[in-house]
């Protein structure tokens, strides 16, 4: 009995009280930039520097100290200032930024942003509103973030512009497909009057065209714009690569069709510099 309680005692003499630590939150950052009012965004210098934005440290806090954890931060784009568009599918834009209190847009990095990705339209005036978020992150990926913070934004007025597009357009507003996968006429050039038209592409825009068309399958082609004449030619860079489409450029190799025989449409955008092929 003595031998037990002994034992009793030691366990007792083991058990320690740890202090309990609080977050405390911290101070919304102040969001501050460069440019005030509009930021201009010339297509005649798009390397350089349109705006840097810079924000204030949170400081979070705990009850024992300041937090040494990182602190994460989203730059977020929208045109309203309760910044909640991006939940039906409208122009809200997030940009995580790590623990950085700064950020720096050249003027084509931030046309893309407005542009490419908010899906402002090239050539007109928007405002804009621009804020950082604060955050430390969740301890797991199912937690929530911890001591969000939104500072006040700021508002721009911003005109986007086209860039210019990855592969040069057809100079004629024109574009035809030719070579053996074009069931009818094979690599006929000029394509036989009679079927000029089933094989003109529809323009959608000077940089978007398309058509549908039956194809054979694992078989060649190019995209011409003159009838008759080879001098303007578009297709792949590697001979019979992406039968389902991909990457394009100008006087290229021979596009290869996939394997099956059908009618496809092939969409091609010379914006972007990728074209599409998609059975029908």
């Amino acid at each position: 009995m003595c031998v037990a309680a002994a034992g009793l005692i030691l366990l007792a003499s083991c058990k320690k009280d740890y202090a309990k630590v609080y977050f405390e939150g911290g101070t919304t950052p102040v969001l501050t930039a460069t440019a005030t009012d509009s930021i201009p965004l010339p297509l005649s210098d798009t390397t350089g520097t349109a705006v840097t934005f810079n924000w204030t440290n949170p400081n979070y806090q705990f009850s024992d100290g300041i937090s040494s954890m990182d602190v994460t931060y989203y730059l977020e784009f929208d045109t309203t200032t309760s910044f909640n568009s991006g939940t039906d599918g409208t122009p809200m834009v997030t940009v995580g930024i790590s623990s950085s209190l700064s950020q720096t847009y050249t003027v084509a990095q931030l046309n893309a942003v407005v542009s490419n990705e908010m899906g402002l339209s090239s050539g007109n005036t928007h405002t804009i509103e621009v804020r950082v978020e604060s955050f430390l992150q969740p301890f797991t990926s199912t937690s929530a973030s911890i001591g969000v913070l939104n500072s006040t934004p700021l508002s721009y007025t911003v005109k986007p512009y086209t860039p210019p597009p990855a592969v040069t357009p057809p100079p004629n507003d024109s574009l035809y497909i030719v070579g053996a996968a074009v069931v009818a006429d094979n690599w006929a050039n000029p394509i036989p009057a009679a079927d000029v038209a089933s094989e003109a592409f529809t323009e959608i825009s000077p940089t978007h065209y398309q058509i549908t068309i039956a194809l054979a399958g694992n078989a060649e082609y190019k995209l011409i714009c003159q009838n008759g004449s080879w001098t303007n030619q578009w297709s792949v860079a590697s001979a019979d690569t992406e039968p389902n489409g991909g990457a394009f450029i100008y006087n290229g190799a021979n596009c290869i069709t996939p394997a099956a025989s059908g009618t496809y449409k092939i969409d091609v955008n010379f914006q972007s510099g990728i074209f599409t092929v998609t059975a029908q």
